[in-house]
């Protein structure tokens, strides 16, 4: 309910744009996104793999011809995890951590403000009357414009809402995975607690780290980012089982005329999510999340088809 407009599409940027990315890719992948309507770019403190390396790049390519569309951008970042050594850069929501790594964060991409600030996950150990106190003053600062909370679950988000309208802090938005194959959102509360306060939900992680992709639907293939991580897909769930929904879930994509990852993408937004947070490893695939746009939105019918494949 706050009348901030996001793309149905965003950018993310946590894996492919760090220090390990060549940098003219990733520039002609970003300055693509934006000339197809993209105007929501996502990072964080510690987006790499080295960490602050995704906001050292996202900063050169807005020196690079970016910087003059600013204020038709919205670039978010966060803090939460993980950062830098020493007792008061690890997983925290404390005043101290939050404020510096966002001035860390600034500096990197060589900004004033980001448009929101996402308290990146949940920290049991630090009141959230100070996480949400600590956010108030950054937006009382111009560091940033708007708060959202990542990672949360349905019950903490609740409070934290409470704690924000305490102190009168811009609250926009929750950014959560959420996919096809895992309803973690509905089952944790947050959606449902999300529609209630009528705040925005982006969802990342939409085709499941690329499990909601064409490529396997016949199995895991050689040279994918699941090969050879046998004890990994076990934990995520990628079983013959899973294999042979993604197959049948394939087929009836292509039965639509599209791929599996647009379907992937037309379901979430059925479901109501504010933006879809996609990542890319080239522009190819940029191209083909955004044809999903042009596709025929999903109907009832066809939800409670793909209901009934993932049963």
């Amino acid at each position: 309910d706050s009348g901030l407009a996001l793309p149905k599409i965003s950018l993310g940027l946590w894996q492919n744009f760090g220090d390990e990315a060549d940098y003219e890719e990733i520039k002609d992948i970003i300055f693509t996104a934006f000339d197809r309507g993209i105007t929501h770019f996502d990072l964080a403190n510690n987006y790499g793999p080295a960490p602050g390396s995704a906001e050292t790049n996202f900063g050169k390519i807005l020196k690079d011809g970016l910087m003059p569309y600013r204020d038709e951008l919205i670039i978010s970042t966060k803090a939460g995890y993980e950062m830098w050594d020493g007792p008061y850069g690890g997983r925290s929501g404390t005043r101290k951590y939050l404020i510096a790594s966002l001035d860390q964060s600034l500096k990197r991409m060589g900004l004033d403000y980001v448009d929101i600030f996402y308290h990146h996950c949940m920290t049991p150990e630090t009141p959230l009357h100070e996480t949400a106190l600590c956010l108030s003053d950054i937006v009382r600062q111009g560091k940033s414009l708007y708060i959202g909370m990542s990672n949360y679950d349905g019950k903490t988000m609740h409070r934290m809402y409470h704690r924000c309208d305490d102190f009168n802090v811009p609250y926009v938005i929750n950014q959560n995975r959420y996919n096809i194959l895992d309803r973690t959102v509905e089952e944790n509360g947050l959606k449902k607690q999300s529609e209630k306060k009528k705040k925005g939900i982006i969802a990342f992680s939409p085709l499941a780290q690329g499990r909601l992709s064409d490529k396997y639907k016949n199995g895991i293939p050689e040279g994918s980012r699941l090969y050879g991580r046998e004890d990994y897909c076990k934990n995520i769930g990628l079983d013959e089982k899973q294999i042979s929904v993604i197959a049948r879930l394939s087929e009836f994509a292509n039965e639509r005329g599209e791929t599996l990852s647009q379907l992937a993408i037309q379901w979430l937004l059925a479901k109501g999510v504010t933006s879809v947070l996609v990542g890319v490893r080239n522009k190819a695939q940029l191209l083909e999340n955004l044809e999903a746009l042009d596709k025929a939105p999903l109907t009832e019918k066809e939800l409670e088809i793909i209901e009934n494949i993932v049963k």
